[in-house]
């Protein structure tokens, strides 16, 4: 499968910049692949698409304030999006600089606050705080990694807007921006049908934003990312294909997580790493509907949407999407794909 298989023209207009004003302002196309269905919605009307006898999964992860600005000794500006926290002086980091990258070399934060490049892992540099804390650091100095295709810093808006209503557990780089469309009004009306919910944990890695370089996708290296998911939404899932009902993914990364943990024979339940790499080809063991932002061409996640939607019928949705004016990506609108393409 070549990567130009999954490209599109979007026009920039479109990307959207900012949240709405409210969160449940959005609008939504809801797909079906089986009856190659498209319909104009909002998402206002998205529970009406769900019945008792399903069960909706959430990604409650937190985003943490994981970029950072400093200089070298030189004065040299560094730009450094934290990947992963290990403990309270080291962690792993994307970084951007004008010049190469070596081990020894030292970040200033602040006046007696830097970072040392200890080294380096593909991407990825291991990274040692002279003192203090990473939590108390970020706290300080970090910033919300928006997108790189927000074209703006961060402001104070986006402290609870790049953020789901439900985060609890604090780790991820990015949002699991399909969950940013629900208020406490959406919670209600799922109680008040008496809809099943659960939550689970990813925390998504700025491995998301990534660009694919190889021309055939079969050689991609996937990025890592750790998840954690109980006992509880293992019988949930059980009780739920047992009379019937639907596993409906609040996302992308609710969608890597359950099929990571049901992949093999033993399902993984509490915390583990996943490496999957969902495109085309690829067999649903768990997850029978989603809901989705849309996402960049070229991307891993449009591949995923390809191979749960069928390749043809995303292409025919997404010009369908640009064709009605829809907002993309982060703070853009979402898209409902009832049932899983069945070929």
């Amino acid at each position: 499968m070549n990567i130009d298989d999954f490209n599109y023209n979007l026009p920039e207009n479109l990307i959207a910049q900012s949240p709405l004003k409210e969160r449940r302002d959005s609008r939504l196309l809801i797909i079906n692949p089986t009856k190659q269905t498209l319909q104009d919605s909002f998402f206002k009307q998205f529970t009406s698409h769900i019945s008792s006898n399903d069960l909706v999964i959430f990604n409650d992860t937190k985003v943490i304030k994981a970029r950072l600005f400093g200089k070298k000794l030189t004065g040299g500006k560094v730009e450094l999006l934290i990947e992963r926290i290990f403990d309270n002086t080291n962690a792993t980091a994307l970084i951007k600089t004008s010049k190469t990258i070596k081990s020894g070399m030292e970040v200033m934060i602040d006046k007696g606050v830097y970072l040392k490049i200890i080294s380096r892992k593909n991407n990825l540099f291991h990274i040692r705080l002279n003192k203090g804390s990473f939590e108390k650091l970020l706290k300080s100095y970090g910033h919300i990694p928006l997108p790189p295709y927000i074209q703006r810093e961060d402001k104070e808006q986006d402290m609870i807007r790049y953020q789901t209503i439900y985060a609890k557990n604090e780790g991820a780089v990015a949002a699991p921006t399909a969950g940013l469309h629900f208020s406490q009004s959406d919670f209600k009306e799922l109680n008040k049908k008496n809809i099943t919910t659960a939550f689970l944990t990813l925390h998504v890695g700025s491995g998301t934003f990534q660009p694919v370089k190889v021309s055939d996708i079969n050689d991609h290296i996937m990025h890592e990312e750790l998840y954690y998911l109980d006992a509880k939404i293992i019988d949930a899932i059980a009780k739920t294909k047992a009379k019937g009902g639907r596993i409906i993914a609040i996302g992308t990364t609710v969608l890597r997580a359950l099929e990571s943990a049901f992949a093999e024979e033993v399902i993984k339940k509490d915390y583990n790493v996943t490496k999957i790499f969902i495109k085309p080809g690829f067999k649903f063991k768990v997850v029978d509907a989603l809901f989705t932002n849309f996402h960049l061409p070229k991307s891993t996640l449009l591949m995923l949407i390809s191979a749960f939607a069928g390749s043809k019928f995303t292409k025919k949705a997404y010009n369908h999407a640009i064709e009605k004016k829809y907002r993309f990506f982060s703070y853009g609108d979402a898209m409902f794909i009832e049932q899983k393409d069945q070929n």
